[in-house]
This record gives structure tokens, sequence and C-alpha cells, in this order.
């Protein structure tokens, strides 16, 4: 199942664990280019704040060292063209800051859409088809192995930005979120205990939740799912740098959780 705006990678028929890499690209079309309105500095240093820079080779070295290699879910697009994890409607608490599936402002809230820009024809593109094919891949792992976890693997900066709703909790190096109905409570000490070694691990600060798809969120117990947040200054140079050595530590934990799910 692909598509030019995500991919999913087939890991071992048995495995249940699904890594879910939602904001790690920067690229945009065109087409999408045209309705921001920053130039392209701007542009470039507000994906630099934005993205999880290295969580695709991070998620795919974990899942070449796992025991059982998971199956990845990766967004091709900058999440400037879609967010796929936020609500596409009035649920979305980040909509107040112009950052809902379609952001019309930027981290430092300043102007990114044109006020008055319609969303529909980005969401119909992009959003609905990338929440089609994931939920495609949980119910692929779901009748395959009767169970699915979803591990969302996220970046976050060390410093708070602007746009963010909760920024004077704790930003641990690792930032565990859950869900009450979705995080069973042997998954969220498996994560603990699997990242350690990377320093102190939180729960749901500064960011909390995680993603499942809106057929089954709340409903079927068969989907487990948990938010790996990871301070960036644990393993890159911020705000948009290359990766360092913490890569190779965090992707090792990584896999050790997913051996153990």
């Amino acid at each position: 199942m692909t598509g030019p705006a995500f991919a999913l990678l087939p890991g071992a028929p048995e495995s249940p664990v699904l890594l879910h890499v939602p904001h790690s690209a920067r690229a945009i079309p065109p087409q999408v280019r045209a309705g921001i309105v920053l130039d392209d500095a701007e542009l470039e240093r507000e994906l630099d704040h934005l993205t999880d820079a290295h969580t695709a080779p991070l998620a795919e070295r974990a899942a070449a060292l796992a025991g059982i290699r998971p199956w990845r879910f990766v967004n091709g697009l900058s999440r400037l063209v879609v967010d796929p994890e936020r609500f596409p409607d009035e649920r979305e608490e980040m909509s107040a800051v112009g950052m809902g599936a379609v952001y019309t402002r930027t981290t430092h809230r300043a102007e990114l859409r044109r006020v008055g820009t319609d969303p529909e024809p980005l969401l119909e593109r992009y959003f609905r088809p990338y929440a089609r094919a994931m939920a495609e891949a949980v119910a692929g792992r779901l009748a395959a192995t009767g169970r699915v976890v979803i591990v969302d693997v996220h970046s976050y900066p060390s410093e708070p930005l602007p746009y963010e709703l909760h920024a004077a909790g704790p930003r641990p190096p690792v930032c565990l979120g859950t869900d009450p109905f979705h995080t069973p409570p042997e998954l969220t000490a498996a994560a603990r205990a699997a990242f350690a070694g990377c320093g102190e691990t939180g729960l749901d600060s500064p960011f909390a939740g995680t993603y499942v798809p809106l057929d089954l969120h709340g409903r079927d117990a068969r989907v487990s799912a948990l938010m790996v947040e990871i301070r960036r200054d644990t393993y890159m140079t911020e705000p948009g740098g290359p990766a360092g050595p913490g890569l190779d530590r965090l992707a090792a934990a990584l896999a050790t959780l997913v051996d153990a799910l």
C-alpha cells in the first residue's frame, strides 16, 4: 500500500507492531507551496522547527534491530501540507492557534496561509487518503494477529515554541503520550523500561495523547497505542541540524520496546 504522500513498509507477517512516523518529512508539493505566504528562507526555518527530523531513519534502524520486524507507516510529506494526527473538526484544540489539520499559522503564530483559506481541498487530497490508508494498515494487523500496537515516533524541541498550549510542564528526554482507553499500563511500563538508558521518561508533558484511527478510537480494545516523543537535543543539533550518536542509542531502545510487545 503506497502513495505519493505515504508508504506502508511491511514487517514480519506475525508482528502486531506498527511504527507510525507522521512528521519526519519536509517535502511540500508545488501547488501546496503556492498557498503558503512565507518566503523560501522563512519556510526553511519553519520546517526546521516543525519537522521531527531523523525520526524516519530512527524507526528504520529500530525495525532492522528488532527480533521480529515491525511494520512502519511513514508520511512522505511535511505536516505543513496537512497534519494527519490532528482532528479535522472542532475537536482539535490546536485549531485555537491556527494549527489544526491544515495549519494557518506558524510555530511563532505568524501568518502561514491567507485568512479565509479553505482547508477542504487539502483535506480531500491529502488528509482523508492518509487516514483511510492508516486505518487499512491497522485493520491488516488486526486481521493477521488479532491485535495491533501503534507506536507513534515523534520528536520535540528542548525549548518551548510559542504555538505550544502546554509548555509549562516538564520536558524530559523521552515523553510518552498516552490515551486512557488505548494505552494499557503494561505498554507504558514496557516503554519506560526500554528507554531507561536514554534519560528520564515522563508522561504526557509537554505533549499528550496518541494516534488511533477515528473509527476505532475509544471502541476497540484490541488496538493499543503509545506516542514516543524524543527531545531533540538528545540526538541531533537543533533546530534542523544533523543527527548525532544519540540516534543509535534511541534506535536500540525503540527496538527493545518493539520486542517487548
